[in-house]
């Protein structure tokens, strides 16, 4: 599952302890597997029949007859409650409407994306902590992937116009803790698609490190 995540988060799945590794792991395969569904076909119609399909597996307690589909049996050990990832599929049903797509599509993937994350915190502050910056990584990360220029300049306004304070997440969360901060130093240098460079790496490996 790993192959299917962006180099960034290969980056910050590194830091995470063996004990959340796995878990944090299908969360993003998951995510960048309903991505691709969005992304991989012009019809609307055939993109929600999947993520609904995708959001009943995950709810449902009895597999699919017949279901091989590796990301889903692994998803079968998720240790966080299945309406979090389900909520997944929801946020990014949002994507799916006409361009130019209003705000609220990008808040509503946001927010289900940041769910997801909040879903393996184990306080109510470990999981407002982890609402604020998931969904701040999330609308960056959004906004780097639109095409439509003027979806991008909405939701890189909407990214832009968070608290980005950083905050120290429990170990459990320390990759969701390195996108947060990576994101956050693209968007003080105005530059959307943060690239591993040397001084990236470095940023990357101080918060992995030190949390923040």
């Amino acid at each position: 599952m790993i192959e299917t995540l962006a180099p960034l988060q290969r980056l910050a799945l590194a830091y995470a302890p063996p004990a959340t590794r796995d878990a944090l792991l299908m969360l993003l395969a998951l995510d960048a597997r309903l991505a691709g569904i969005v992304r991989s076909s012009r019809e609307p119609m055939l993109v929600q029949i999947r993520l609904a399909w995708w959001r009943e597996q995950i709810s449902c307690d009895v597999p699919a007859p017949g279901g091989s589909d590796p990301l889903l049996a692994a998803l079968r050990a998720w240790p966080g409650s299945p309406q979090a990832l389900a909520g997944l599929a929801d946020g990014w049903e949002a994507m799916t409407g006409a361009a130019p797509l209003p705000t609220s599509a990008y808040e509503m993937l946001a927010t289900a994306r940041a769910a997801a994350f909040a879903a393996l915190a184990e306080t109510e502050r470990q999981r407002e902590a982890a609402q604020r910056m998931g969904r701040n990584w999330a609308l960056a990360d959004i906004a780097e992937h639109l095409s439509d220029q003027r979806e991008r300049a909405d939701a890189l306004a909407l990214a832009r116009a968070q608290d980005w304070r950083p905050e120290r997440l429990p170990r459990g969360l320390r990759p969701l803790a390195v996108l947060h901060g990576l994101a956050a130093r693209a968007i003080r240098r105005d530059n959307q698609s943060e690239q591993l460079t040397p001084l990236a790496l470095l940023a990357a490996m101080r918060i992995g490190l030190l949390g923040r």
